[in-house]
């Protein structure tokens, strides 16, 4: 994990708290970091990437491992 890469843990949390979360944590990143959420809500996975492109920031990556998600959100502005 890098200097500019936090994680935030949103597993055992449902709609809309992941959500939630993830935006309180990007707006206090800086331009260029990189969030790693987990969460384990099904819902998450629509609402966090669509979440990531409403609000214009990049989805790196998304991965899965039994139920939990995995999303790397790039902080662009």
């Amino acid at each position: 994990m890098s200097e500019s890469e936090k994680k935030l843990d949103a597993t055992g949390l449902f709609c809309p708290e992941p959500v939630f979360r993830t935006k309180i944590e990007i707006e206090r990143m800086q331009v260029g970091e990189t969030l790693v959420v987990s969460a384990d809500d099904p819902a998450a996975e629509d609402d966090i990437s669509r979440w990531v492109t409403r609000n214009g920031h990049e989805l790196l990556n998304i991965s899965k491992n039994e139920n939990v998600i995995t999303f790397q959100i790039k902080k662009v502005k």
